[in-house]
């Protein structure tokens, strides 16, 4: 944690000073006084519904473990996205998982592996969408080059996590031997570990789950996508649709990396770099990196901290669970 920390601090602090290199603020703060303001109502809007869809598509992978409240699975996700950017060393991963083991009976080993899932899927959509775009508009050769890898391994996670679910019962069987040479009270504990982790992945069996959670990947990164469009139209940069498809990719390429606490940096750094490919000056692609990353972090932080009473915890609760699941 402390290593990831470190890195994420130090790069973060880097692209920052590469994000402000050769930036006369006076110029950033010209292209914000040109901001139409009647844009940014729908982006909150649109925000606060992309946090919503993904606690619906949350709830849906977690039905084959236990159906749970829509309003708890929104209330869960604003305070666990609110972990995500407030916690460092992606350690806020850990606090949906454990959350939701307050307010139902699923493991938190379970609750991990819907959250893998979920990752795949994300992964998967931007990816396909990446594939898309790409065949349709000019970009640099790097990301067809990043964007094929990304695709390649994340379908091989896939593949990996169907057959997972296909031989089941043989892995566990050969689990339980491997795992026979430990003492008992270590064995038993990682196998339990293993039987609930594996139980996280029972969406991926299902046909109809795994399309409805499809359908609304899809949607919510088309979501994302329009965010960015009239974020677009806020700033009156003249750009096609698909520029908004460009730099959301650029930019969820660019937060995945080791980032510091609210992705400063990394956001910045990359969404700059989205946009000055289609010729958006450095300090009017900075002003909108800055409003962007701000109104993201502010729906975060207002529905995050409006659900926290009802769902305390500890960077040593996180700790405590996980030790207890092994």
């Amino acid at each position: 944690m402390k290593t990831k920390l470190i890195a994420g601090l130090l790069l973060g602090g880097l692209l920052v000073y590469f994000s402000i290199r050769g930036i006369d603020f006076r110029d950033v703060a010209k292209h914000l006084q040109g901001i139409h303001g009647g844009y940014l109502v729908p982006v909150l809007v649109l925000m606060v519904a992309m946090q919503w869809l993904r606690s619906v598509r949350w709830g849906i992978l977690l039905s084959p473990l236990e159906k749970v409240s829509q309003l708890s699975l929104f209330s869960v996700s604003n305070v666990g996205f609110l972990a995500i950017v407030a916690i460092p060393a992606r350690l806020g991963e850990l606090a949906r998982p454990y959350l939701i083991t307050q307010h139902s009976r699923i493991a938190m080993s379970s609750a991990l592996g819907t959250i893998v899932v979920e990752r795949v899927l994300d992964t998967l959509t931007v990816l396909l969408m990446a594939v898309f775009i790409l065949m349709f508009t000019p970009a640099p050769s790097w990301m067809s080059r990043a964007s094929g890898l990304l695709l390649f391994g994340t379908v091989s996670l896939t593949v990996l996590l169907v057959l997972t679910i296909l031989f089941r019962g043989a892995l566990e069987r050969k689990a339980e031997i491997l795992l026979g040479r430990l003492p008992e009270r270590y064995a038993s504990g990682a196998l339990r570990l293993l039987h609930h982790f594996l139980d996280g992945f029972k969406a991926i069996a299902d046909r109809g789950i795994v399309l409805r959670a499809s359908v609304l990947s899809l949607v919510i990164w088309i979501v994302d996508a329009l965010i960015i469009y009239l974020m677009f139209l806020s700033f009156r940069y003249q750009l096609p649709v698909s520029a908004a498809f460009v730099v959301m990719i650029i930019l969820i390429v660019g937060i995945a990396i080791p980032a510091a606490p609210g992705f400063v940096g990394n956001w910045h750094y990359f969404c700059v770099l989205g946009l000055t490919l289609y010729g958006i000056s450095k300090p009017d692609a900075l002003g909108f990196a800055i409003v962007y990353h701000f109104l993201s972090l502010a729906v975060l932080l207002v529905l995050g901290l409006a659900c926290l009473p009802f769902h305390r915890f500890t960077l040593a609760d996180l700790r405590r669970q996980m030790t207890q699941t092994r």
